[in-house]
């Protein structure tokens, strides 16, 4: 699904203009990056958990020359699927 199918569905299911769904999914967006930008976990009870995992140094390998590299420590973000959302998939 495309983000232009994703706002159709929402203006359909929430009965909007798909400029006002356009919006709110963009709002949404922007919420999510605000808060895990903080470090903030995001519940959505039956859907899931956003959150911000950190990843420690690590080595690995270049595939294309077998070289050792350092690759260095960051934060991702994580979702963990909430067990209504689980089922329904």
């Amino acid at each position: 699904m495309t983000k232009a199918e994703l706002i159709s569905t929402m203006a359909v299911g929430a009965k909007i203009s798909k400029v006002a769904a356009g919006k709110a999914l963009d709002a949404f967006v922007d919420s999510v990056k605000g808060a895990l930008k903080k470090e903030e976990k995001i519940t959505l009870v039956g859907f899931g958990t956003f959150s911000v995992s950190n990843r420690k140094a690590r080595k690995g390998r270049n595939p294309r020359t077998g070289k050792e590299i350092k690759i260095p420590a960051r934060k991702v973000p994580k979702f963990k699927a909430g067990k209504a959302f689980k089922e329904a998939v």
